[in-house]
């Protein structure tokens, strides 16, 4: 007669997220209570933020190339990106034109009668010394100029230009030639991905010292001044993601509200960090593991973090309100349409630049030539305090668009998203997961003659295991 033993409950405090949410809080009192300090702390958050930039490149490279190699079909990655980008204009033009609708209905800024001579814009220059590009020049930027300095400067669009041409040469080769590579970049992403576990059991210690950095130079007496501003900003934050819910529900069939509890641990860090790139690794990851096809989220989320900024649109389009409204400036219909098409424009061109929000806002004010270009230095106080709301509507916005771009192709697994939903609830107290890439069939390519592969929209699977 054997003895039957329940499994004792991991401890709580070994939760990632109860980790992140206790550094977060504690960043906040720090930074309160002692804000030279808590300043000080800003190297903890860019270090970690760079630790995680330090794999992404390869880890874009070696996802795109081996989905691709998975799917099999060149025809299908060309698809992926047209419907992808056809998402993001229509999301990023909703989000804007939505941001415009409830800047004009809340009016953040009446009543403020600001005179733009009496505001000093000197850290304004600081942020608006780059230029925005303009969209050939964004076009031919994409295009790396070697493959080793697009790895080196982390620049993920050229990465991700250079991975579809060697995934889709990787295929119409065939299977001889390429298998043996493949089977080395298998290998390869298994490491990136244990480096990338290691990496996260830091993660606390980045968000403590970037909120503590954020409260600590900025103080929370900023939310009183712009308190009618950074109120319409989330709430419009909110009732987006309102709208993301029907969206995933309606067009992939995915209860948005499993996936948030499936993934809060990004969330959480995102928000802590004030970046959505220190949680590219593992989003990528979960994605995967919740049906979408390896290629899909390659494509999808490194391009959404430059074309489809959720987040931005809503912030950009109401801070333009907000500075008409500021100045006593009554924006007509056709003006307000004529903005919305600049900052479509401006908030691309943009993407990865220091001071993005600022650039696209004055070049908006230049091309308007309602209000000075300098009054856009009204909004230095409150556009860190934004960065929170921006982040995870961004993050949820490209989370959205994987799903639906994936169901489109037909590259969307939902029972394996339903068993990555059921599984993380069962182990949703448990410690931080580690990041493990578990063991594929051998990649089969075409012969040069043969014709797609029967499972070619089987998506690759790589699995969080606590």
């Amino acid at each position: 007669m054997t003895e039957q033993t329940t499994p004792q409950r991991p401890r709580f405090y070994k939760s990632l997220f109860v980790q992140l949410l206790v550094a977060v809080v504690l960043g906040i009192v720090v930074g309160y209570v002692w804000p030279e300090v808590g300043a000080a702390f800003k190297v903890l958050g860019d270090g970690f933020i760079r630790l995680i930039k330090m794999i992404i490149a390869p880890l874009i490279f070696l996802v795109i190339v081996t989905g691709i190699a998975h799917i099999s079909d060149v025809n299908a990655v060309g698809r992926v990106g047209v419907k992808a980008l056809a998402y993001f204009l229509a999301a990023s033009s909703f989000a804007l034109l939505f941001g415009m609708v409830v800047g004009n209905v809340v009016r953040p800024g009446a009543g403020l009668n600001i005179d733009p001579g009496t505001l000093d814009t000197s850290a304004l220059d600081s942020k608006t010394s780059a230029e925005v590009a303009s969209p050939t020049e964004f076009i031919l930027n994409i295009i790396p100029v070697s493959v080793i300095d697009a790895f080196a400067s982390n620049s993920l669009l050229q990465v991700l230009f250079f991975a579809v041409f060697f995934g889709a040469a990787a295929v119409v080769i065939g299977r001889e030639t390429c298998e043996p590579v493949l089977k080395v970049m298998e290998a390869t992403l298994e490491i990136i991905f244990k480096v990338m576990s290691w990496i996260m059991r830091l993660a606390p210690i980045g968000a403590f010292g970037a909120m503590a950095f954020i409260i600590g130079e900025y103080g929370l007496a900023t939310l009183g001044t712009y308190a009618k501003l950074i109120a319409a900003c989330y709430g419009a934050a909110l009732l987006f993601i309102g709208i993301l819910f029907v969206i995933a529900r309606v067009c992939a069939g995915v209860p948005l509200w499993q996936f948030i509890k499936y993934t809060r641990e990004e969330f959480l860090l995102a928000l802590g960090t004030a970046s959505t790139e220190s949680v590219m690794p593992r989003i990528m990851t979960k994605l995967t593991n919740a049906g979408c096809s390896r290629a899909t989220t390659g494509l999808v989320i490194p391009t959404g973090y430059s074309f489809n900024l959720d987040g931005a649109a809503i912030y950009l389009s109401i801070s333009v309100v907000f500075l008409a409204q500021a100045f006593n400036i009554d924006l007509s219909f056709e003006q307000q349409l004529g903005a919305l098409g600049i900052l479509l424009l401006t908030s691309k061109g943009m993407a990865g630049v220091p001071g993005s929000s600022f650039l696209a806002l004055s070049a908006t004010a230049a091309a308007l030539g309602l209000f000075p270009v300098a009054g856009v230095a009204l909004l230095l106080g409150a556009d860190r305090l934004m960065d929170s709301m921006r982040v995870v509507v961004n993050l949820m916005g490209n989370c959205v668009a994987t799903f639906v771009v994936a169901k489109w192709e037909g590259q969307f697994d939902r029972q394996a998203m339903l068993d990555a939903f059921a599984g993380h609830a069962a182990t949703a107290d448990g410690p931080a997961p580690a990041v493990t890439l578990l063991p594929e069939p051998a990649v089969t390519l075409p012969e040069p003659a043969a014709g797609p592969a029967q499972d070619s929209k089987a998506p690759a699977t790589i699995r969080l295991q606590g």
